[in-house]
């Protein structure tokens, strides 16, 4: 039987994994851990007291981090080869049509994020089985699907992401990297929260969000005391 790592053993003895912390306090607690030998991505996770099955329930969302994700974030846009150049100057890694369709087609996948104009969905459609399985499907909920390429790479290149639940009713949302400062990471916690908070389906009877935890790649999740946010919604 392997025993516990001394990493594991002095996580154990700086954290109380049943108390819930302040935010400031979580984000002060994972950045005190032993550190790994890459820089952990901080996530954010809301177990929600909802039905994803109803569709007034299938919460989903866009949130711009004032301090952006801390990711390198490859966007492939499908545009005319008129709005390509517009597109890549705007920052986006890949724009065209029918050489990425053809490469997506088959099996190709080595963005983050599609962008699309309108025109071009009923052939971008046809990609379902390629992105959808990986939730890269163009939407214009996502901010995805538009004729201005140029603001919708601008802005996700500088922090916007979009957030959606799960088949079990919980949300996860990368919000930085464990490197960033203390102040950086409390500000896109926060940013996420009241968004989340604010998502909230009006069919939803009783409490909305059952529980907040605060994590790191490789680090424990501690629960966060949410109620500060429930007064300021």
């Amino acid at each position: 039987m392997t025993g516990i790592s001394k990493r594991m053993k002095e996580i154990k003895s700086k954290l109380d994994l049943k108390k819930s912390y302040s935010l400031n306090e979580a984000v002060g607690l994972l950045r005190s851990i032993p550190k790994v030998k890459f820089d952990e991505t901080v996530e954010l996770t809301f177990r929600l007291n909802i039905d994803p099955k109803k569709a007034d329930q299938m919460i989903r969302g866009l949130v711009t981090l004032p301090h952006g994700t801390g990711k390198k974030v490859r966007i492939l846009v499908f545009v005319s080869d008129v709005q390509a150049k517009e597109a890549l100057d705007a920052g986006a890694d890949y724009a065209g049509f029918k050489e990425y369709f053809d490469k997506v087609k088959n099996g190709w996948c080595d963005f983050d994020v599609v962008v699309s104009t309108p025109d071009l969905m009923k052939e971008v459609g046809k990609l379902g089985k390629v992105l959808g399985p990986k939730g890269l499907m163009p939407s214009p909920k996502a901010g995805t699907v538009t004729d201005n390429v140029k603001k919708a790479v601008e802005e996700i290149k500088k922090g916007k992401i979009e957030y959606r639940v799960d088949k079990n009713g919980n949300v996860a949302v990368g919000i930085g990297k464990l490197s960033f400062e203390p102040e950086k990471i409390v500000e896109n916690s926060k940013r996420v929260i009241e968004s989340v908070f604010k998502a909230r389906p009006s069919s939803v009877k009783g409490d909305f969000v059952k529980n907040v935890a605060l994590s790191s790649t490789m680090g424990p999740g501690l629960k966060i005391d949410f109620k500060p946010f429930l007064t300021d919604n």
